[in-house]
């Protein structure tokens, strides 16, 4: 990833690293933000662990907040973050960490939706049992 422009690319970030990268660039927190926003800082984290996306109206008013376009945030293209500048080994360890941690979200997911897939399956076997 040589071209800083790529560096929050949908290949290189979700919309989570996005928005908790323009908000910290924007010297925000979370609470600051969601208290700006109109929203709990519980729903600012949903939102930068990829766990759930803000409303199209939430959104604009969000990228005007933190000084990005809504398409960075959404797709890493356009008017957004520079990427971080590189300071050798302390970042590869730190991409390193990222990815398993991406890895792991991913996991998690994919448990969760098997979770609720038998979930269903047991709530439906007992709904025919009685």
């Amino acid at each position: 990833m040589d071209d800083e422009k790529d560096w929050y690319s949908p290949e290189a970030a979700t919309f989570g690293d996005r928005l908790a990268g323009a908000r910290e660039a924007a010297g925000m927190t979370q609470t600051q933000l969601a208290r700006r926003l109109g929203v709990k800082k519980a729903t600012i984290a949903a939102w930068e662990n990829d766990l759930s996306e803000p409303r199209a109206n939430r959104l604009s008013m969000m990228a005007g907040m933190i000084n990005v376009s809504i398409m960075w945030l959404l797709t890493g293209e356009g008017e957004g973050m520079d990427a971080p500048v590189e300071d050798g080994e302390a970042n590869i360890e730190l991409a390193d960490a990222v990815a398993e941690l991406r890895a792991i979200r991913g996991e998690m997911r994919a448990s969760a939706e098997r979770a609720a897939r038998l979930e269903k399956k047991l709530r439906l076997m007992s709904e025919q049992g009685t």
